[in-house]
């Protein structure tokens, strides 16, 4: 007899997101968010990953924390179960590892119990995530052979224990508090008194992963009042034994130049975010405070009738990253494809541009060495005949006219058509000029002179240069204007990408150790 297989049947996946950082979350993690029709979601779990969602997706937030707004756990298996609708694809997102003290099991037992589909999908746990960004190796030949995970929680509320405390005081490895800190104190105690000896190397790594990670190490006696010296919070990892005193030569993640640095980004949402992740990667920590948005013309008659004789163009030059993007996602509206750009050559500003158009299935024939407008024309014309050739131009409505002027000179007519211009986002200014004054930013980042004068339309210069803050630019243009309104420049990047100017960022930060 054969079987016919269910259709339209629920499926449930407790997705481990990993200890905090967006980009430790697994690959099958990631493809499941893509797909999912319901996401729910714990505190722990990084709010960054749901930028992985459809946009039709439902995102239910279920913090488990003490509050008014917390969730307990009854209610939240209940969630899942109502929400695992015939056809439904459902991820459950935890912090960590779903099934490390993250009662995954009985998010699991309940599907059982319901008869609904379900998928655990591991996740990197909190304890190895956090010994391993602070250098603390857990296991090694030489002193500790063994490892051990508890929880914090029974220490603190339970007057009856599964922990054999007496056993683990004599443990000849490394162990692992997860969820200590409310019972910090009588954890150390009870394993000294257990026969532990009370100057055993300890360590506690707070916010692990994230640019604001620290950690402190102490002797267990001492451990508890300097956690609390030091005003460390959770979320943390207690690590006890010979691995908490590791070389600190080994602590690679806080050693990194942009560690702990607080840098702004200040372009459109869509560029902060990308900004804002290459500083994550770099260590950094980020502060996102959009000033521009990016308004596509592509509607325009000069934009249209520009399109409709894409043929005739020799040249079609692109300007900026979204430029390309603007123009493709028109492209693709219509149903068309790079077809449209027959046999015209294709010259990118720089090597964003140009790794933007490669997304798109297109090598630029032509890339100048240095990125600016000006240099785009002069390596253009060296490069190739400009006389009675057809250029198009597609780029912000808010571009100086330099290249237009050099192309024209070189004899080539040329076709300057706005793809898109650029419009103020007012965003809340109070609390940025605050930590400008207080100290507490390293670095406000500058990429194109609209961002400039729209972050100045909402700060005020003088807070600016009255601050410790450092000025870094991408590139010439960008310096110009702030010149103008009379703001000082720390550095300009060399070379004129974010890259660049996250590279000299970096070179400033080492050059001052």
């Amino acid at each position: 007899m054969t079987v016919e297989p269910q259709k339209n049947k629920a499926v449930v996946y407790l997705v481990g997101a990993g200890p905090g950082r967006a980009d430790l979350i697994t690959v099958r993690g990631a493809e499941l968010l893509k797909n999912a029709d319901c996401i729910i979601y714990d505190k722990l779990a990084n709010p960054a990953l749901l930028s992985y969602a459809r946009p039709d997706a439902e995102i239910i937030h279920v913090p488990k924390r003490i509050g008014p707004c917390s969730c307990r756990q009854d209610q939240i298996n209940k969630l899942i179960v109502e929400k695992a609708s015939p056809g439904k694809t459902v991820v459950r997102l935890k912090g960590g590892d779903p099934c490390i003290f993250g009662r995954g099991s009985e998010e699991a037992r309940v599907l059982a119990d319901a008869g609904i589909d379900f998928e655990i999908v591991p996740g990197i746990t909190a304890a190895v995530a956090a010994a391993e960004y602070t250098g603390i190796m857990l296991t090694d030949r030489d002193y500790s052979s063994q490892v051990t995970f508890i929880t914090g929680h029974e220490a603190q509320d339970k007057t009856d224990t599964n922990i054999d405390w007496s056993l683990l005081a004599k443990f000849p490895g490394s162990i692992v508090f997860y969820m200590a800190m409310g019972g910090l104190q009588i954890i150390t105690d009870r394993l000294i008194n257990n026969g532990m000896d009370k100057e055993t190397p300890a360590a506690v790594i707070a916010n692990a992963t994230f640019p604001g990670q620290r950690i402190t190490r102490a002797p267990l006696h001492q451990l508890s009042d300097k956690c609390e010296k030091e005003n460390i919070k959770p979320p943390a990892i207690v690590v006890i034994g010979t691995a908490a005193a590791s070389d600190s030569n080994l602590n690679w993640f806080m050693k990194k130049p942009l560690f702990g640095k607080t840098i702004v980004v200040t372009r459109d949402r869509r560029g902060n975010a990308g900004f804002a992740a290459g500083i994550i990667r770099r260590s950094g920590n980020p502060v996102e405070f959009p000033t521009i948005k990016i308004e596509p013309l592509t509607q325009t008659k000069k934009f249209l009738h520009a399109l409709s004789k894409f043929s005739d163009y020799d040249w079609i030059i692109f300007t900026s990253p979204n430029g390309v993007r603007i123009f493709f996602d028109y492209l693709q509206s219509l149903a068309k494809d790079t077809r449209v750009f027959a046999s015209a050559k294709i010259a990118a500003i720089g090597t964003q541009t140009a790794t933007k158009l490669a997304e798109f299935g297109i090598n630029p024939d032509f890339v100048p060495s240095v990125f600016t407008g000006k240099e785009l024309a002069n390596q253009l014309i060296a490069h190739a005949n400009m006389h009675d050739k057809k250029i198009l131009l597609l780029r912000s409505r808010l571009a100086s006219n330099e290249l237009v002027h050099l192309l024209q000179q070189a004899g080539a007519d040329v076709d300057n058509v706005p793809l898109y211009t650029v419009s103020v986002e007012k965003s809340e200014s109070k609390p940025l000029t605050e930590k400008i004054s207080s100290g507490a930013i390293d670095w406000l980042t500058f990429t194109s002179p609209s961002c400039v004068r729209a972050f100045f339309e909402q700060i005020p210069p003088d807070s600016v240069d009255s601050s410790n803050v450092r000025i870094a630019t991408i590139g010439p243009v960008t310096s110009e204007r702030l010149k103008n309104i009379g703001v000082k420049i720390d550095i300009q990047a060399a070379e004129h990408t974010i890259k660049g100017l996250l590279d000299a960022i970096e070179q400033e930060e080492i050059s001052k150790t």
